[in-house]
């Protein structure tokens, strides 16, 4: 749901009581679950927990590097977990974790959709990945991409 807001704490006023009682509780275990070295804000129209651009300066639009962010939308709200969509094993233990808790993803490329906080495997949504590891990852899909032929991978000729 875009708002407009500038703050979390506005952000979170904005919105309506039942996306503000799903968001909540989600918000709280990110910020416990992710290592030290990202700060949360608000960014794209969502709370966003990124690496600052103090610490990661290269970027390709400008922006601080996002790890996570979560909004909520009119029908439900969603978890957007940057480099997992780019890392297979990321993937694995994500459906792995949903599995053992027996629940079902709602996934899309990197982004989980879910109404309540109880759908989500909390547990295995954010792995340790410290931010010099997540810099890494970045600059490895930096590093591909201009390796990459023109016209994309796999462009015919």
């Amino acid at each position: 749901m875009t708002t407009g807001a500038t703050t979390v704490e506005a952000y979170l006023a904005a919105l309506a009581a039942e996306r503000r009682e799903a968001v909540v509780p989600v918000r709280a275990f990110v910020g416990r679950a992710l290592p030290a070295g990202f700060r949360e804000t608000m960014s794209f129209g969502m709370i966003a927990w990124e690496v600052p651009l103090a610490r990661e300066p290269r970027t390709y639009n400008g922006k601080a590097l996002m790890r996570a962010g979560l909004e909520a939308r009119e029908r439900h709200c969603t978890l957007q977990l940057s480099r997992v969509y780019q890392n297979p094993q990321a993937l694995a233990l994500l459906g792995e974790g949903a599995r053992r808790e027996g629940k079902t993803l709602d996934m899309g490329k990197g982004c989980v959709g879910f109404r309540a906080p109880e759908a989500l495997p909390l547990g295995t949504l954010l792995s340790g990945l410290p931010v010099d590891a997540f810099v890494a990852g970045q600059e490895r899909s930096r590093a591909a991409a201009v390796r990459r032929p023109a016209g994309g991978a796999g462009a015919r000729r």
